[in-house]
């Protein structure tokens, strides 16, 4: 039974720093890919960042140089990293695989 468990959400002022953190349970491979989304209210649901089995990232163009996605394989976690926060960054934060999501955590900068 594969669980993703979004936390670190909450408010913080523009120009501050988040980390975001995703657990997952229930994978039999460490190494899947996985992917951070958002949704802002009355916005569509964009994707942010995403890495891959091999470590491998890819970013938004809007955050670009200001958000970072990594994983700890022994910790089963992957993380965002966002620094220089904006007004456009607030939103629900999810974790996605494939075939999984989380519930997601929200994030407010203002």
């Amino acid at each position: 039974h594969v669980q993703l468990v979004e936390s670190g959400g909450g408010l913080v002022q523009p120009g501050g720093s988040l980390r975001v953190s995703c657990e997952a349970s229930g994978f039999t491979d460490s190494r899947y890919c996985m992917g951070w989304f958002r949704q802002a209210p009355g916005k569509e649901r964009e994707g942010v960042a995403h890495i891959d089995r091999d470590g491998r990232t890819s970013y938004a163009e809007s955050v670009k140089g200001r958000f970072t996605i990594s994983r700890d394989n022994a910790k089963n976690t992957v993380y965002l990293q966002m620094n220089r926060l904006q007004s456009e960054d607030t939103g629900v934060y999810y974790c996605a695989t494939p075939m999984y999501w989380g519930r997601g955590t929200q994030v407010t900068v203002s």
